[in-house]
């Protein structure tokens, strides 16, 4: 069976505890947490208290999220980045998001390719010594400075740090970004949203249009869960959806299963 998993902006307007109750009442493997949500982490609970709350639901905490803008390292980053491993070491969580630059800036080539190297290096000996993997998320925008998996994948074979990176497969970026190779060896979570305006081009589809995954999404989800887990990925798959009317949904436990069942059916794994 596919080992669903919940990313909080999913349901961003759920505090700490409903996010573990939903995703343990939906079978999840686990969560995402998130520092970029209008309440505070874990609302404001101790990291260790966040993890055994988790714990006791039979939970895995997946990811703390996120260190932004990662690969515009300086002194000033490589501080944010290790307040919030000291925050997953805590909470017992497997990784930290590092998410690139989305401004348009350092995107020369060669420019972006030094600017990742540097920055994985120094996040490399950091993650080490936190037990902690950095998850890395290309984002397809045409403005994001790590906009292609293929970059990414690169400067972690040429610094031989395979351990400490995986990335994240988006199935909404990798359709921005044009497709591409997979790298189902170097991944660590999918995450996973649909887009079902057909008025919208590719180039105009922002997270504002990102939904649940239904017969009417138009990135190919089923696509790209099918090639990853052919091609030997069997980790988590997590629902990260940012649309507003998503947000506003009065029982979006009941619309995650419906798209967690039609997910499952495509893919020919419904429990008989």
């Amino acid at each position: 069976m596919v080992p669903f998993a919940l990313n909080h902006m999913s349901v961003a307007r759920m505090s700490f505890a409903e996010l573990l109750d939903t995703a343990a009442a939906l079978g999840c493997v686990g969560v995402e947490v998130r520092n970029d949500l209008p309440q505070p982490l874990f609302d404001g609970l101790a990291p260790e208290a966040a993890g055994a709350m988790a714990s006791d639901r039979g939970l895995r905490l997946l990811a703390v999220a996120e260190v932004k803008r990662f690969n515009d390292w300086s002194g000033d980053k490589a501080a944010e980045a290790l307040e919030l491993m000291r925050i997953a070491r805590a909470c017992g969580a497997e990784t930290v998001s590092l998410i690139p630059r989305n401004d348009g800036l350092g995107m020369g080539n060669g420019e972006r390719q030094a600017n990742l190297r540097v920055a994985l290096r120094d996040l490399r000996p950091m993650l080490e010594d936190h037990g902690l993997i950095g998850l890395v998320e290309p984002l397809g925008f045409e403005i994001c400075a790590l906009r292609y998996k293929s970059e990414a994948v690169e400067t972690i074979e040429a610094l031989e740090a395979g351990d400490s990176f995986r990335l994240v497969h988006d199935t909404f970026h990798h359709t921005l970004a044009g497709g591409g190779p997979f790298f189902a060896g170097h991944t660590g979570i999918i995450h996973i949203s649909g887009v079902v305006d057909p008025e919208l081009a590719v180039d105009e589809m922002g997270d504002e249009h990102r939904v649940f995954v239904d017969g009417r999404d138009r990135l190919g989800n089923i696509a790209q869960i099918r090639a990853l887990r052919a091609a030997g990925f069997a980790g988590p798959v997590s629902m990260e959806s940012f649309a507003p009317e998503v947000h506003a949904l009065a029982d979006p436990k009941a619309a995650l299963a419906r798209s967690f069942d039609f997910i499952r059916q495509e893919l020919g794994e419904m429990a008989a």
